[in-house]
């Protein structure tokens, strides 16, 4: 398993080289502060890696918010579907650019019949959820709750 710190694993993906999942990966914080980790999974815009509840503390101290973030001027938790208000249910995710943005999904008609092993496989195959997509995308989310 090769380590690597941001910068080397920006400069390996620029080459056509970057680090597949398993492999491990390092935030360098300040002088004194390494966050060692894991990759879980990559895609072409962004990683997945695996935090410890240390090391969301660690970026938490120094102004790296993982859990919550600003969306039009109230703060909002990420990565956490809820009951929706346009549509039946609503997340906020960040995206790799930084900007945060809300993902509505679902139809407040219907309900969901996951429990029946017909209807689910039926919206798998239909929505591709074998390959979801990126998480600001409501086919992520839709496929999440299938």
């Amino acid at each position: 398993m090769a380590m690597c710190s941001i910068t080397e694993y920006i400069q390996q993906v620029e080459e056509g080289q970057a680090m597949k999942a398993g492999d491990g990966f390092d935030f360098e914080l300040n002088d004194e502060t390494i966050i060692e980790t894991t990759i879980i999974e990559e895609w072409d815009d962004c990683i997945l890696v695996n935090l410890d509840e240390v090391a969301v503390n660690l970026l938490s101290v120094n102004g790296i918010n993982l859990t919550e973030a600003e969306y039009q001027g109230r703060n909002v938790p990420l990565g956490k579907p809820m009951k929706g208000d346009v549509k039946k249910s609503k997340v906020y995710v960040r995206k790799p650019n930084g900007k945060v943005v809300k993902v509505n999904f679902g139809d407040k008609k219907l309900s969901i019949k996951k429990h029946i092993p017909g209807r689910r496989k039926n919206f798998r195959a239909r929505h591709n959820c074998d390959n979801p997509g990126p998480r600001w995308k409501a086919r992520y989310w839709s496929c999440r709750a299938w």
